[in-house]
């Protein structure tokens, strides 16, 4: 099973599991402030669970490509978004601020 490092946390999840859930379901959010109430659900619609994913995940939807193309995201910051991310292996997993999650030069 693989291992999700996420805010000194460590979930244990099925490979090919969603991210987004597997955080969700340890109590723990991919999103930042006001987007842990307004958020798309995981549709690749808002783009507020852009996470930093450091290990082996499934390729990047179109959807997924087409959000992080767009303000506030930089389809180059390397950001995923946890909704549309599977699980494919250990991951350490790192959320920026904002309320995307966009700012990667902010830790």
């Amino acid at each position: 099973m693989p291992t999700v490092t996420f805010e000194n946390e460590r979930i244990e999840c099925e490979t090919g599991s969603e991210l987004r859930e597997t955080l969700l379901e340890a109590d723990l959010s991919p999103h930042n402030g006001a987007s842990n109430y307004a958020n798309c659900g995981g549709r690749a619609i808002c783009g507020t669970c852009a996470v930093e994913i450091d290990g082996p995940t499934s390729e990047m939807t179109d959807r997924e490509r087409e959000r992080l193309s767009k303000w506030p995201h930089d389809l180059d910051s390397g950001l995923r978004l946890a909704c549309q991310t599977r699980v494919e292996g250990d991951l350490e997993v790192r959320k920026h601020g904002g309320f995307w999650g966009q700012k990667v030069d902010e830790r």
